[in-house]
């Protein structure tokens, strides 16, 4: 390769800083990537790839328009790709030599700001981990958009992976050198790790973010997060909240499992919200109230006094509608202060978004009223953080226009009246302006040409226009030649020369006086960020707790309370998403009832009648309930679960290899290891994956396990009907069953679950259903009929081998001067044991119940016993 030339030296050595990321290196009003860089940016964005020189010493080259710059960059970070913008840093008519450039910010997938990136109503996480003894660790998690930063322990490695496949999180952040130790988990949740060797040092600007942070591991943690977010960002971050600690034992914990089975904020099918439980219940009209509400549902309360405080706001708010109403009208009216708030300190807030504040902050007065009316400790907390707003509030006001541009460098955004000095300036100009437009009704009447005029534009200032054919008109020496046109010319005069001037002075000291009177104003709104947060805070929750109010009212749902005993019981219970898809009068309503003396439900029925339905309302009741929210049922009490394990559906993890039948083992294990005594457990035909006696002594195993061990509520749905025996033997446990009844000859399912066990599952008849072959069913009909009757003559021949030792321990020898031996037999043996036999032979032995098994059992021992 030829000499490199000092532009290319420039970027060679700014790359070399950077080798994780993409540099865009401005040249112009476009941003260049080369070799290497440029090559790979091509392909994944889709541009044409050049060189730059000619021959072996051409360099591969592509670049983008700055102007449209955030919309490639936006599509790299969200491959997992790191871009360091480099800027030129100084002016080129002032640079000797190579204009001098720097790297201003690095945007990766967790640090994504603009708005055009990131959603509305989504959390942007990144998080950094450290290491413990074990598999401990502590865990650091902040959205950079609002500031809002979590810090919380984290007991093993699945609690991490837990907290990784939290809706929003894009990057973690590892110390130097323990990246490959979370690799795993973070690809399993398709989150990019980074890494970070350097902590952020406590000084007066974050001295605040580290205030609650009283244990070491917390604050190392925070700091490591905290010195990635400089690093990359290259600016104070004064919009950082103070970081809070997250105590496990305050939320219920959900695993990814259980998020995915009861699809809380997205769907099993598509991974989309539609047809979640958050699209069900999500009534909210801010965007930082929808953001709350989800990290709600994935991590409802524990904390009894804190849940009941919600739903007395939500019951109130039910109760009284039309205030209801007006919050919500009023609500509809007030922008997204946590991002606002983020888009200030970064200094890139314009005029119009200040209107968006200030009109925001006109709407809390009345938020708070209304509030006062329905929960005075929503209402104090709201009144106490508008106070310090209410001032800036009538600043905003007097300052801006109601209709400001989006530009901030170009005038037209200060009120009149706020400034004297940008009053003057204003009143020349309009002088100067006035002066103008009377200028063409005099020339006019001076030189008689009626078609003159006087015109401006940014090239050539202002002019006097005069068609060709009246030029001769013009007197001598006054008018001066400015521009050419095909059928007219344009001139100026000594006057309009001398007005021009001024008025274009005016004009530029407007545009600089606004725009320092506007960074003024900025600096003010970003003093009250932290007010201005607790604001947002504020409005959120009563934002969330108003929808939950609305889909409460509109979809019949109850109050819950919650027991002291351990007991659940739900009145007419549904499963509200499925009642929003059928109707809710076509909607079978069902009970629930546990309690310490019927902690398990052992429910069994044929597929498609409701079992797994049945299970799945019960935990979304209690995640509903722990939320804030009233619950789909007539009546619920339910207790404080501090954890939910689900395991419904089959699901092989495909990335790991590992079968469905591993991966159910590896869930009820975590099941059985971390449940405790306030867990809620639902296991849908656990031992299905492997032979039927392997499975069948797994899923006992398991069920007696939870029952006698852990003594967790739990809803154990099988198809092993022989387990039903545990409801006759065990203490606790009760047989229930999603009934069905059989009408000319096809099954309705009723989808009601009543007590006691069923005794077919009519898994053939599921199959007609979906259509299977006609000559698949009726194949599959006749190896059922084939195999019940080899299962009933199994049965007799042991009924048979059990019959011929019955004299050893039921009959006594007859005296010999009644009957003979012979006798006997011609009677007992021809009458008695062929009667019995017949019986065998006839009963249909899998349509009974152990209990009517026992029942036969003993009738046919009295008949032979006679």
């Amino acid at each position: 390769m030829a000499k490199t030339t000092p532009m290319m030296e420039q970027y060679l050595h700014i790359k070399s800083h950077y080798q994780d990321a993409f540099l865009f290196f401005r040249l112009g009003d476009f941003y260049e990537l080369f070799f290497d860089d440029a090559e790979q940016a091509a392909r994944e964005l889709e541009i044409t790839l050049t060189k730059r020189g000619s021959g072996d010493d051409a360099i591969p080259m592509c670049g983008v328009p700055h102007h449209s710059s955030s919309t490639y960059i936006t599509q790299l970070t969200s491959k997992g790709y790191k871009i360091a913008i480099c800027e030129q840093v100084e002016n080129p008519e002032d640079a000797k030599g190579v204009v001098k450039r720097e790297v201003t910010k690095v945007v990766t997938p967790g640090t994504v700001v603009e708005e055009s990136a990131v959603q509305a109503a989504e959390n942007h996480f990144i998080a950094a981990v450290e290491r413990l003894e074990g598999e401990r660790s502590v865990f650091a998690r902040t959205d950079l958009t609002t500031g809002r930063t979590a810090v919380m322990p984290l007991e093993n490695e699945r609690a991490l992976r837990r907290e990784l496949s939290a809706s929003g999180m894009k990057e973690i952040i590892a110390a130097e050198g323990e990246t490959s130790f979370w690799q795993n988990a973070a690809h399993e949740a398709g989150v990019v790790i980074s890494e970070e060797p350097e902590l952020a040092a406590v000084s007066g600007e974050n001295e605040a973010f580290f205030h609650n942070l009283d244990e070491t591991v917390y604050q190392t943690v925070a700091a490591r997060l905290l010195a990635y977010l400089y690093s990359t960002q290259k600016r104070s971050l004064t919009h950082m909240q103070p970081a809070v600690i997250e105590e496990p034992a305050r939320y219920m914990k959900l695993d990814i499992a259980s998020k995915r089975n009861l699809e809380l904020v997205q769907t099993m099918l598509d991974q989309t919200k539609k047809g979640s439980l958050l699209a069900l219940i999500d009534e909210t009209k801010t965007a930082m109230g929808a953001r709350l509400l989800k990290r709600w549902l994935e991590r409802p309360g524990f904390d009894e006094p804190e849940i009941n405080r919600r739903l007395n706001f939500v019951e109130q708010a039910v109760q009284q509608s039309f205030k209801r109403d007006d919050l919500r009208d009023a609500l509809t009216h007030v922008y997204d202060l946590e991002r606002l708030a983020g888009k200030v300190s970064y200094g890139n807030v314009n005029a119009r978004e200040l209107i968006q504040l200030r009109n925001s902050l006109r709407e809390i007065p009345e938020i708070q009223g209304i509030t006062a009316s329905l929960d005075e400790s929503y209402s104090s907390r709201l009144e106490a953080a508008f106070q310090a707003m209410a001032q800036l509030e009538r600043r905003l006001t007097e300052a801006l226009i109601d209709e400001p541009p989006v530009s901030i460098t170009d005038g037209g955004m200060i009120q009149d009246g706020y400034h004297d000095k940008l009053d003057q300036y204003r009143e020349a100009s309009r002088n100067g302006k006035t002066w103008i437009s009377n200028l063409e009704q005099s020339e006019r009447s001076e030189t008689g040409i009626k078609s003159l005029k006087v015109g401006f534009n940014k090239v050539f200032g202002y002019y006097i226009e005069v068609t060709k054919p009246n030029i001769p008109s013009l007197p001598e020496g006054r008018y001066e030649r400015k521009q050419t046109l095909t059928n007219a010319e344009r001139f100026v005069t000594p006057e309009l020369k001398e007005k021009e001037q001024l008025i274009l002075e005016a004009q530029e000291q407007i545009d600089d006086l606004e725009y320092r009177l506007f960074l003024e104003l900025r600096e003010q709104v970003a003093l009250c960020i932290p007010d201005l947060q607790a604001l947002a805070a504020a409005v959120s929750e009563i934002d969330v707790l108003q929808g939950f109010a609305k889909v409460s009212e509109e979809k019949g749902y109850t109050r819950p309370s919650f027991s002291t005993n351990g007991r659940l019981y739900l009145k007419n219970s549904r499963h509200p998403v499925v009642e929003e898809v059928v109707s809710r009068h076509r909607y079978v309503a069902n009970d629930i009832e546990l309690d310490p003396t019927r902690r398990t439900l052992l429910i069994t029925g044929p597929n498609m009648a409701g079992k797994s339905t049945y299970m799945r309302q019960t935990a979304l009741a209690s995640v509903m309930a722990q939320t804030g929210c009233f619950v789909a049922a007539d009546e619920a009490e339910l207790p404080l679960f501090d954890q939910v394990f689900t395991r419904i559906g089959a699901a092989d993890d495909l990335a790991s290899g590992e079968s469905t039948f591993m991966v159910e083992m590896k869930e009820a294990q975590y099941a059985l290891t971390h449940a405790t005594t306030n867990s809620l457990i639902l296991l849908d035909e656990i031992g299905r994956g492997t032979s039927t006696y392997d499975g069948m002594a797994l899923a006992q195993a398991i069920v007696e396990y939870i029952h006698e061990k852990i003594q967790a509520k739990t809803l154990f749905s099988t198809h092993y009907h022989e387990l039903t025996t545990l409801g006759d033997t065990i203490s606790g446990i009760q047989n229930v069953h999603a009934a069905c009844t059989e009408e000319d000859g096809r099954v309705v399912f009723l989808h009601k679950i009543q007590d006691g066990s069923a005794d077919r599952s009519y898994g053939v008849y599921v199959a007609q259903l979906a259509e299977l072959p006609d000559a698949v069913i009726e194949r599959s009909e006749a190896l059922l009929a084939s195999f019940e009757q080899q299962e009933g003559t199994k049965e007799a021949q042991q009924v048979s081998r059990e019959e011929e030792q019955l004299p050893l321990f039921t009959f006594e020898p007859a005296p010999p001067e009644i009957e003979t031996p012979q006798q006997k037999t011609s009677t007992a043996k021809d009458s008695q044991d062929e009667a019995v036999l017949e019986a065998v032979k006839s009963v249909e032995v899998l349509h009974m119940t152990p209990m009517e098994a026992l029942e036969k059992i003993q009738a046919w021992q009295k008949r032979l016993n006679e």
